[in-house]
């Protein structure tokens, strides 16, 4: 696929036809208030457009592991919003996109295909290719220091020796991003970690990952909704 700007392409991404139409609409919307600028990467809509990316950090080819349980709150998210269909490849970010409207914030759904180790670089792409600043990319990713069923929405900070985070805080050259942290406990061995991580969920922990998902999901999108309109949003 190319990356150039042909029919299939918005911002140098690569649509399917059902994420293209909504991205016309909102295009749509956006010029009959009061204009657009440039369309070209990087460039900041003259309106407040309100965008947001969300990427649920984790390893490709490992979906049911517990190190990446914020791409399946990701994919929940995904289907709350009507697009668990529309994921499409973009090679420049090495990543699957899907793009949904939430109110008045357009966002950016946002599956790595790197290892979670280089996360941040799909994560800082997409950012860059949607003119969207760290505070207004959520983080969505799995934490030891919690236990399974705990959840936390923290503003910024340290990535607390999460590999993924420090990879976006590196490639973002910030640590400003919200982070949507999901606890999956910690092994009695800290030698053990890493086994454990990559691990799948036990069938009792798997039990209780469908409310836990949901509420992640409910959690994600109500502080969403909530900046959106609120005086961050403003001009």
């Amino acid at each position: 696929m190319t990356q150039g700007g042909g029919a299939g392409a918005v911002n140098g991404v690569n649509m399917s036809p059902s994420g293209l139409l909504r991205v016309e609409r909102w295009l749509s919307r956006a010029m009959s208030r009061r204009g657009l600028e440039s369309g070209c990467p990087g460039k900041r809509w003259l309106f407040p457009w309100c965008g947001r990316q969300v990427a649920g950090l984790g390893n490709p080819g490992l979906p049911g592991t517990r190190h990446s349980v914020g791409m399946a709150v990701l994919g929940q998210l995904a289907r709350r919003l009507g697009v668990a269909d529309s994921w499409t490849r973009d090679r420049r970010c090495v990543a699957d996109l899907a793009l949904a409207p939430l109110g008045d914030a357009q966002l950016v759904l946002l599956r790595p295909r790197r290892l979670m180790n280089a996360n941040g670089l799909s994560v800082a792409q997409a950012a860059k290719l949607f003119g969207l600043t760290a505070e207004e990319v959520y983080l969505v990713h799995d934490e030891l220091d919690k236990p399974l069923g705990k959840l936390s929405l923290k503003l910024g900070g340290s990535a607390r020796g999460h590999n993924g985070v420090r990879s976006c805080i590196s490639c973002l050259n910030s640590s400003a991003m919200p982070r949507l942290r999901v606890g999956i406990g910690r092994p009695t061995h800290p030698s053990a970690v890493q086994d454990y991580v990559l691990g799948c969920f036990s069938p009792e922990e798997q039990e209780l990952l469908p409310p836990l998902i949901d509420r992640a999901t409910d959690l994600l999108l109500e502080h969403i909704r909530a900046r959106s309109q609120g005086p961050s949003s403003g001009p």
